[in-house]
């Protein structure tokens, strides 16, 4: 059962294909290119072919549209055209470590470097690079470079704000994410960072950082959840309550927000109430293993035990390694 959720960061992989190198790539045919502002670009990139910034500005626009398997391919090939620019190469290894492909990523960075060792969005993705795998002496030299550069970075003081809290020294990690809100008083990252260390202080001050970690990106509702949990863990159960029907309201697809609301029913021993949470979930995502248990759970609390089993059951059909279900029939009696 889902109390909370602290951690932020969702991972998903994709398979990158290679570029072949002809004049027109065989992602041009694809009915994507075929509308909207993607279509202008193509129609520019048929009557110029060599011309890396298209494949350069093409393939951006197809990050933002999470297309990155075809995002790739126009950049690699912008690359390809015009091995002098450093932010094409970097723009790979962006993409690269944003799907957690390190060695990959460290490839295409290092190249950006060598074309510009002053390029300061390089040397920010080397430094994440280093604060990944914990290599923190040297993730630190490269954010001492870009502020050495800028000394208005927020991207070099947040990352900063991670090394020191990976190493338990909250007083400078607190700093490091305050400064990066000073210098961008946009930057969603830091709020959150903060809001989630003066949650754990069980500070009040938290619900603020998150008010302003949402007002600068309204389209992410985890900061409308993550105040949720903060009254969850102090057990003001309605506040709670009020701020995971928020999140809902604004992302009705939030299984999270549905898990912690039926939670907190369960807490208050209104079982019906946490049961149609669960169904939610299972409507919105029919194989989710977790919300049959809590299913079971409910019908279990409500005395209602063949109910309980056979949503047990169910949970196995779709993880049939899930040990709660598991220990559930066996409590019961069941298979």
């Amino acid at each position: 059962m889902k109390k909370a959720l602290y951690g932020y960061i969702v991972l998903l992989i994709v398979a990158f294909a290679s570029c072949k190198g002809e004049k027109k790539t065989s992602a041009d045919s694809n009915p994507l290119f075929q509308n909207g502002e993607l279509k202008a670009i193509t129609d520019k990139i048929s009557e110029d072919p060599n011309n890396a910034a298209l494949y350069f500005e093409r393939g951006n626009k197809l990050h933002k549209m999470q297309e990155d398997s075809l995002a790739i391919l126009d950049l690699k090939k912008a690359a390809t055209l015009d091995s002098s620019k450093a932010e094409y190469f970097s723009a790979v290894g962006d993409i690269l470590f944003e799907h957690k492909d390190i060695s990959g990523s460290a490839i295409w960075i290092e190249k950006a470097l060598a074309r510009n060792p002053e390029d300061r969005n390089a040397q920010l993705k080397l430094a994440k690079m280093f604060v990944y795998i914990k290599e923190y002496t040297k993730a630190f030299q490269a954010i001492n470079t870009v502020l050495r550069q800028d000394v208005y970075a927020a991207e070099g003081y947040f990352l900063k704000g991670m090394i020191y809290k990976d190493l338990k020294d909250t007083s400078r990690s607190i700093s490091s994410f305050r400064t990066a809100v000073q210098m961008d008083a946009q930057h969603k990252e830091s709020f959150i960072q903060l809001g989630q260390i003066f949650s754990i202080k069980r500070d009040p001050l938290a619900l603020s950082y998150y008010d302003n970690a949402y007002k600068s990106d309204t389209t992410d509702v985890f900061p409308l959840f993550a105040k949720g949990v903060f009254y969850q863990d102090q057990h003001e159960y309605e506040l709670a309550k009020k701020e995971y029907r928020n999140a809902i309201l604004h992302d009705r697809s939030y299984l999270d927000a549905y898990f912690n609301m039926g939670y907190v029913y369960m807490q208050q021993d209104s079982f019906e109430k946490a049961l149609r949470q669960y169904e939610l979930i299972a409507n919105l995502d029919q194989t989710n293993a977790e919300a049959y248990y809590n299913k079971g759970v409910a019908y279990e609390k409500m005395g209602k035990k063949p109910e309980a089993i056979a949503q047990y059951q169910q949970a196995l059909v779709f993880d049939e390694k899930y040990d709660l279900p598991k220990e559930a029939l066996a409590r019961l009696g069941a298979k």
